[in-house]
């Protein structure tokens, strides 16, 4: 497989968290484990990225309590731009509280924090196939 066509099988992944740290630790393990990785730490800056990156974008994962915008409302925004494209969130509060206070849909993917690699990892490969 040629270094060009290997590139092109990576997923890319969007990650936008409003903890830098954790938004690190994040990239760098999605890096070793084979995802391009892109980074965001608020929605506007998300949304800037999701324009003008001029590849596929192939996952979004958003912490669902950003400042200013929820989660939710992010990645209703982003699939605007990107309609392709899956979303995972990552959150503190249980999915069906989430669910509850209409954060997110009942059939929305979400992975809750603190939550280990191997989590997130299981989550990205459901929609990636990776």
């Amino acid at each position: 497989m040629s270094q060009e066509s290997a590139s092109e099988a990576r997923p890319t992944v969007l990650v936008v968290d409003d903890e830098e740290d954790l938004r690190d630790i994040i990239h760098r393990m999605l890096q070793r484990r084979g995802f391009d990785t892109l980074i965001a730490g608020d929605s506007q800056e998300a949304i800037t990225v999701l324009r003008d990156h001029p590849g596929k974008i192939d996952i979004l994962v958003t912490d669902l309590g950003l400042p200013g915008v929820s989660g939710g409302e992010l990645s209703r925004a982003a699939t605007e731009v990107r309609p392709d494209m899956h979303v995972i969130y990552i959150s503190g509060l249980p999915k069906d509280m989430a669910v509850a206070e209409g954060l997110i849909d009942e059939d929305a993917l979400l992975v809750k924090k603190p939550f280990s690699s191997e989590s997130l990892l299981t989550a990205l490969r459901s929609i990636a196939g990776a």
